[in-house]
């Protein structure tokens, strides 16, 4: 343990004194200028060149003394400027071969390269790659290492990180009063804290302090006022660490799917961090009711509401109630406190969410082919529960008074009905009679039917359809004589009528495939215009100010929004950190479809990163089929030689009609 002290110890100095030097190093670098060298004016003549000449090169001349460099050098000056090309080019660009070419740098700020800044800089490089770096290394090898992370190891690893370490982060305070408290307080909490395990870093003083802490958060135990700051400092900290371990076990995901070989964490992993930020903010343990969330309410209080009359377990329960029996079931507490209780409650959030399942930038949208990538498009609508309790409210009264109107009109509308189902059986029966006698063209009588007797009804009376039978002798008479006039003229008219009858089914089929395409056009443009107004617009973060008794400053309400296969334990999308959900929200998830042709159950889940039994999941149906084949012969590129058809028909018409001429001469 010393050693390893001492050479943190020296890696630090080491860091620091090399942090020094690096600022105060000034890179000095002059580029070489004849006139500077030989001490002239760029304006000076070649006679004043030419002394000048004379008297350095006297002057530091090897043989009398001189240094050889700086004779050089002058030399070297004297040879660019006495050459009227090149003393032109150092006159206009500053330079004997010329223009200079193109310098390239990287656009940084100013205040970046400013040298009085060097420490500044230094110290940020310092915290990202000393601090937050191997905060990231040490969540990514203990999820490496531990893909299936039960809620106990993961609160381990999650107080291991140096945010906690005063080695590392100032803010972090060691205390004379921890080999005091700490013990205590490992006693009161008993053996939830696994005081044995000897794996480093779980084992450091640091490790060991703040999981006590965050433990003691979790059971609402009372701390004393010396460490009650140092639990508010590991307490704030905590979503934002829990943050980071979502993003690394989404990075261990993308890595096992892109290249194999490496261990993803499992589902569970990552869904206890989120559990895990949601116990930290309302300071509850995971098995405890999500109603210990309102004020007033403690454990005993939970009997009456999860008895057998009631069975109150959730806060949607709560909400569901009405008022009388809800009133009833909290008489322990007092007019005030339940009017809190309720205002808090009713200011918790009510989050409804729609999925719409498509495949962008693909013919049919509703199609989903083997390896193709689907958009999940979801709709988040966010309210208060306040709004649902006046629904709930409203809805018994509305009900009892359509049950009173029921009660009252019970013969009426059992007399409305007979009739209503009479009138059905008569339209049915109408229905039917005229779909098995269509009326024909020509209707020959019956054999057994007299010239002069008369078809009869149903009900005895004589059928008054005279008429009728007279407009069909008077259609068929003008058939007949259609034909006889006509001859050949009806099969030109009826060819007519289907080809216009072929025209009228082709522009209604293109106007259903146009409207098609119009449509995925349209919603193509829509998701378009959404990702560009993501990406111009920047949303703010302050949503809705969370309400918890144990969190030690304000925190907004965020959730996380992912698709899942609960069935393999495996993420299908990344988790989309919704940060700005203050009415509504519409998010877009991407991934690709299974190779293989199928049915698949996925789940959309959305979870609160601030309240306990508030998460939400929906089901999501998945029918993969084949892709389409590649056609290699399109039919719109089938074009018919009508022109090369219609040459010979006009050149035999010519030929014809000059034999003809032939033979009349």
């Amino acid at each position: 343990m010393c050693h390893i002290k001492v050479v943190l110890l020296l890696g630090w100095a080491v860091f620091l004194l090399l942090a020094y030097k690096v600022s105060n190093l000034e890179r000095e670098y002059q580029e070489y200028n004849p006139f500077e060298v030989l001490k002239l004016d760029p304006s000076a003549t070649m006679p004043e060149i030419k002394k000048q000449y004379r008297v350095l090169s006297l002057k530091h001349h090897p043989d009398k003394g001189g240094d050889a460099t700086t004779f050089m050098m002058i030399s070297k000056a004297y040879a660019a400027l006495t050459n009227d090309e090149a003393r032109r080019n150092w006159i206009e660009y500053g330079n004997p071969d010329g223009p200079k070419a193109y310098s390239f740098g990287i656009a940084l700020p100013a205040w970046i390269v400013d040298q009085k800044n060097s420490m500044l800089v230094l110290l940020v490089y310092g915290l990202a790659f000393m601090v937050i770096l191997p905060v990231v290394v040490l969540f990514m090898h203990f999820m490496y290492k531990t893909p299936n992370m039960n809620m106990k190891r993961l609160e381990m690893v999650l107080t291991a990180a140096f945010e906690f370490d005063p080695r590392s982060n100032k803010e972090a305070v060691s205390r004379p009063t921890d080999n005091i408290e700490v013990p205590q307080m490992i006693r009161e909490l008993g053996s939830v804290i696994n005081v044995k395990k000897k794996e480093p870093p779980f084992c450091y003083p640091y490790s060991l302090k703040a999981r006590v802490l965050m433990l003691a958060q979790l059971a609402r135990m009372e701390v004393s006022e010396d460490i009650e700051e140092d639990q508010r400092f590991v307490v704030r900290k905590c979503p934002a660490l829990l943050q980071e371990m979502i993003n690394v076990g989404c990075q261990l995901t993308m890595m096992a799917n892109s290249r194999g070989g490496v261990h993803a964490p499992r589902l569970v992993s990552i869904e206890n961090c989120m559990k895990l930020s949601q116990m930290v903010v309302q300071g509850l343990q995971e098995a405890k009711s999500p109603l210990l969330q309102l004020p007033h309410f403690e454990e005993e209080h939970l009997r009456y509401c999860i008895s057998k009359k009631y069975k109150v377990r959730s806060l949607q329960d709560l909400v569901s109630m009405k008022d009388s029996e809800r009133r009833n079931m909290l008489r322990f507490l007092g007019e005030e406190k339940y009017d809190e209780v309720l205002s808090v409650l009713g200011s918790f959030p009510h989050v409804t969410m729609e999925t719409k399942l498509q495949v962008l930038d693909d013919e049919d949208s509703s199609n989903i082919t083997a390896g193709s990538i689907v958009t999940v498009t979801v709709t988040l609508t966010r309210k208060k529960m306040s709004e649902v309790f006046e629904k709930e409210q409203s809805t018994p009264q509305m009900a009892s008074e359509e049950a009173s109107q029921e009660d009252a009109g019970d013969a009426s509308k059992n007399k409305s009905v007979k009739v209503w189902q009479n009138k059905n059986k008569s339209t049915k029966k109408a229905a039917k009679s005229k779909k098995r006698k269509p009326a024909p063209k020509k209707k020959p009588a019956p054999p057994h039917q007299a010239k002069g007797d008369k078809p009869k009804q149903a009900n005895g009376n004589v059928a008054g359809n005279e008429v009728a039978l007279a407009k069909e002798e008077e259609e068929a008479g003008s058939d007949k004589g259609s034909e006889s006039d006509e001859g050949e003229g009806n099969k030109d008219s009826g060819s007519e009528r289907e080809d216009e009858s072929d025209k009228q089914s082709d522009t209604e089929a293109d106007e259903m495939l146009y409207g098609d395409l119009r449509g995925e056009w349209e919603a193509l443009q829509q998701s378009i215009q959404r990702r560009e107004r993501a990406l111009l617009e920047t949303k703010s973060k302050v949503t809705h100010p969370v309400y918890s008794l144990f969190f030690p400053e304000e925190k907004q309400e965020w959730w996380w929004l992912y698709i899942a296969d609960r069935r393999d334990q495996t993420l299908v999308s990344m988790p989309y950190h919704v940060c700005t959900l203050k009415d509504t929200e519409e998010v877009e998830m991407k991934f690709p479809a299974p190779s293989k042709t199928g049915n698949y159950q996925y789940s959309v889940i959305l979870r609160s990163d601030s309240y306990m039994g508030l998460d939400q999941i929906k089901p999501l149906k998945l029918e993969v089929h084949e892709a389409k084949a590649m056609v290699d012969n399109h039919p719109q590129w089938d074009i018919p030689d009508t022109e090369e058809e219609e040459e010979p028909d006009d050149s035999d018409g010519i030929e014809e009609s000059e034999e003809e001429e032939e033979d009349n001469d």
